[in-house]
Formats: C-alpha cells, sequence, structure tokens
C-alpha cells in the first residue's frame, strides 16, 4: 500500500509550486486589479494574439517549403500573413513595451516581468532577422552579404553565419522561437501571478475605501483635509 509522496521530493515540489502559482480557480480570473484596464495591456494582448499566428502561419511555411511560397497562390497568401503578422507583432510589442517603460511597469516587486518583456523583445529582433536572411530570394541574398561584414567585424562571424542557409533556417524555425516562446510563457506567468495573487497591488478595490489602504508618503485627497488646508492659508495669509 502506497505510502504518498515524501514532502521532500521534486516531484512534488514541483506539484506544489505549480499549484501555488497556478491555483486552479484563478487560471481563468473574473476580476482584474485597476491598473490592467488600460490599452497598454490591450496592445499586450494584440501583441500575442499576432504572436500566434506568427507559429501558425510559420509552421505551414516550414511544412511546405520554399518552393511552395514561391510559386504557389496559397503559398504567396501565407508567406504575406506571415510577413504582416510579424510586422503586426513587432508594432504592438513596442508600443507596449515603451508604454510600460514610461509607466515605470518594474515597480511593485515586478522587476522580472519588465526584464521577461525586454527580453522577449530582443530575441524577436533576433528571430525576424533570422526570417530576412532565409527567403531563398535575391533580397535575403543581399541582406546577407551584407551582415556578414558586420558580424564578422565583431568576431562572431563564425558562429553565427548568415550565409549558411541550414543553420540560419534551423535558428529561425527552431532555436529562436523556443527561447522567445519560453520568455513569453515566464513573462505571461509572473504578469499573471502578479494579477490574482497580488504582487504588491490588491486584487479589487470595490471592497476598500481609504481607511483600509495605507498611504505612505502621499496622502489621499479628502475634503477635512481640503478644508484645513484652505482655513492654515487663511490664518497665515498667504495664497491657496
Amino acid at each position: 500500500m502506497s505510502t504518498g509522496t515524501p514532502a521532500t521530493s521534486w516531484t512534488a515540489a514541483v506539484r506544489d509550486r505549480a499549484i501555488r502559482s497556478f491555483p486552479p480557480e484563478e487560471l481563468l480570473p473574473d476580476k482584474q486589479p485597476v491598473y490592467v484596464a488600460s490599452w497598454i495591456y490591450v496592445f499586450g494582448v494584440l501583441t500575442l494574439a499576432a504572436f500566434v499566428v506568427v507559429l501558425a502561419s510559420g509552421a505551414v511555411l516550414a511544412i511546405k517549403g520554399p518552393q511552395w511560397w514561391h510559386a504557389s497562390t496559397t503559398g504567396h497568401f501565407v508567406n504575406s500573413l506571415h510577413l504582416w503578422s510579424v510586422e503586426l507583432f513587432m508594432a504592438f510589442m513596442v508600443i507596449h513595451l515603451w508604454g510600460k517603460f514610461w509607466m515605470a511597469a518594474w515597480r511593485g516587486k515586478r522587476a522580472m516581468t519588465w526584464i521577461t518583456g525586454a527580453v522577449s523583445f530582443l530575441g524577436s529582433v533576433g528571430t525576424a532577422f533570422t526570417g530576412y536572411v532565409i527567403q531563398t530570394n535575391f533580397d535575403s541574398q543581399w541582406i546577407s552579404t551584407q551582415a556578414k561584414d558586420g558580424l564578422n567585424s565583431v568576431g562572431i562571424g563564425s558562429v553565427f553565419n548568415v550565409l549558411n542557409f541550414g543553420q540560419m533556417l534551423m535558428w529561425h524555425i527552431l532555436l529562436m522561437p523556443l527561447v522567445v516562446g519560453f520568455v513569453v510563457g515566464i513573462h505571461i506567468s509572473l504578469n499573471h501571478n502578479a494579477i490574482t495573487n497580488g504582487a504588491g497591488y490588491i486584487t479589487t478595490l470595490f471592497s476598500f475605501n481609504t481607511g483600509d489602504l495605507t498611504e505612505g508618503s502621499n496622502l489621499y485627497f479628502t475634503n477635512p483635509r481640503a478644508d484645513a488646508r484652505f482655513v492654515s492659508g487663511l490664518a497665515s495669509q498667504t495664497s491657496v
């Protein structure tokens, strides 16, 4: 008869961590903090939607091969769909990234959320570059020959050889998507935890008033405080 999984085993630790990070009752939350109701978060969701289209269209291109996307009408369409989904993916990501930068989104124990988002952006730039050099046309030939000199000048041409079609193809369809997808998954997980578990925030403000929240150095505006400031100004005969 089984005595149960020891609490010290790595499988139990992984299971407990997964349950803490993704409580079953909060996997599809029906509430969100006030700060999530922002257009910047909408662009984050649009980035994820475009990413899904990029992966799906790229998978079709990988299965069919270059002859199909060069010669077939349907191949032209899927190739264009892949290109423009990448364009939208990068545009939405830049808006989301810079918006969160100016909002100082790393505050409130969310530094790793910001870092993983920035790393996702850098990884996406590298993935897009490898895509340009495997188009198997004169455009990709020109891009790769020009990039070769720049990469050789910094000493990485022997490792990252843009003239090696096979290497660039594997980087583009396997290595880089795995890296970007993994980092994006961490980013979403961190954001989910911040929303559902607090991470320095209160998940809903509907049941709170100013008496329930710590003020810190910035005091809340209240009518009594405004009246006291006004009276104090009159008493000292200074402008208010």
